[in-house]
């Protein structure tokens, strides 16, 4: 058991580190040009090399589920989706235009919203004339997110006839009260029905998504939940912190906060799921994550192979990531841009024949090393500072990293830093201690824009 104390003093807003450097530094407007001659530069730069990422956000749901901070469109209206569909196609051939070459596609995920809101033929339709455009890498990776209950044997079919071998279901919680004040009731007979389907027909990684800090969870429920999850043994599970930001999620503010666990009930929901899971023979992955010795997330993570993008954790490293979409976000590995977040004004933009982007960043060289540090952290549990970067390490990060030190979560011998075992469970926290726009800003009043690490 972790000291709840260690876990108390740590518990503080800090970033997912998705990105360095984080979202809110970005720039509100950026220029399209600039961002189409970075991405044209850095494209054919690295494509034969590595192959290309591609993110399509996918933002319809029939309900609001009201604990979540994502993009999403509500509606019941499935006239929407050839529509959107059209507009995806619009926005990759705006990217094809800006490639010399065939795109060489490495990976491929359908987020949401809820991607299995669209019809099967519609989704394949949709994959079918991108792929028809571009190569595929012989590592190749498709996944894509579903709702146990509308995920049908069709969907799962037809995605996988197209190259698709890993699915993530949303499950959150299976507690019926739980489900009911976050307005997403699903069976767990439902769950049960799309796990061993998509088994049946041969994908390789089942991964569940569950949630942590939930209004009305407690001890007992989390456990009841977590026993039903081992019983289907999915490949990863994901066991996200729920990250209460009411400021930026309007659907947050619909149920009373005084139902959400305190701290340190939050606190015993993670030890309890992070315990079961590695008695029943999960590995911890980092930031919330655990895998099978079988997953290739934990091959990757024993090989130095694992990555970390805007999709969480990968097992493909590519620099290209390609994001169609409304608010989904491109990286070329020195520039960020991320789509209008407000579905008409993403169709207006796409229909006019301009990318959709606006918010955005172009990264210093310094902002690429220090991203480095803190993706050799969050992947690798070890980094080298570089020569170059030492007056910078030991002015801003130093005081941070010795807190660290003093509480045996990481060591640094000879400019080499190492995460301790302990320390595998603080990894955001760790990858703060590099982020330069917090350090550098800790004297500051910081508006509320991270969720707590645990």
């Amino acid at each position: 058991m972790i000291d709840v104390t260690l876990l108390e003093k740590y518990n503080v807003p800090v970033p997912r580190y998705t990105s360095y450097p984080t979202v809110p530094v970005w720039n509100e407007k950026i220029d399209a040009d600039q961002w189409k001659n970075a991405f044209r530069r850095d494209f054919n730069a690295t494509n034969q090399q590595k192959g290309v990422s591609l993110y399509i956000h996918l933002p319809f749901c029939e309900s609001l589920c009201t604990y979540c901070g994502c993009n999403k469109k509500i509606t019941t209206n499935h006239s929407v989706e050839n529509e959107y569909m059209e507009t995806i196609l619009k926005e990759w051939q705006l990217y094809s235009n800006l490639m010399d070459e065939k795109p060489i596609i490495r990976e491929l995920h359908l987020g949401g919203g809820t991607p299995t809101f669209f019809s099967p033929q519609n989704l394949v339709t949709m994959i079918t004339r991108i792929l028809s455009t571009a190569t595929l890498h012989p590592e190749y990776e498709f996944s894509f997110e579903g709702h146990p209950n509308n995920t049908t044997k069709e969907h799962l079919e037809e995605l996988y006839k197209i190259g698709f071998r890993r699915v993530s279901f949303g499950i959150q919680d299976n507690d019926a009260e739980v489900q009911r004040i976050i307005n997403r009731t699903q069976p767990f007979e439902n769950v049960k029905f799309v796990t061993e389907t998509a088994r049946a027909i041969g994908y390789k990684s089942v991964n569940f998504d569950l949630i942590y800090g939930l209004p009305k969870q407690t001890v007992e429920s989390i456990t009841r939940t977590i026993n039903q999850t081992i019983t289907l043994m999915p490949d990863r599970v994901a066991f996200y912190s729920y990250a209460h930001v009411p400021w930026t999620s309007k659907g947050q503010r619909l149920f009373d906060e005084n139902d959400l666990p305190k701290a340190s009930e939050k606190i015993k929901l993670y030890q309890t799921g992070k315990n079961m899971f590695v008695a029943n023979g999960y590995y911890d992955i980092g930031m919330d994550h655990f895998a099978l010795p079988s997953d290739d997330l934990y091959i990757a993570s024993q090989t130095g192979r694992l990555h970390r993008n805007f999709m969480g954790y990968t097992t493909q490293n590519s620099n290209i990531l390609i994001g169609l979409g409304v608010s989904s976000i491109s990286s070329t590995g020195f520039a960020f841009a991320q789509n209008a977040k407000i579905l008409h004004a993403y169709t207006e933009l796409i229909n006019s024949g301009n990318l959709a982007i606006e918010k955005g960043y172009f990264l210093s060289d310094e902002d690429v090393r220090f991203g480095q540090y803190i993706l050799d952290v969050s992947c690798r549990g070890t980094t080298r500072f570089l020569p170059d970067d030492m007056d910078t390490i030991n002015t801003y990060c130093m005081p941070e990293l010795e807190k660290l030190m003093d509480d045996n979560l990481l060591h640094i011998n000879n400019n080499v830093l190492q995460i301790t075992e302990l320390g595998k469970n603080f990894i955001r926290n760790i990858c703060s201690a590099f982020d330069l726009y917090i350090q550098k800003n800790k004297a500051k009043e910081e508006k509320r824009i991270f969720s707590k690490a645990i």
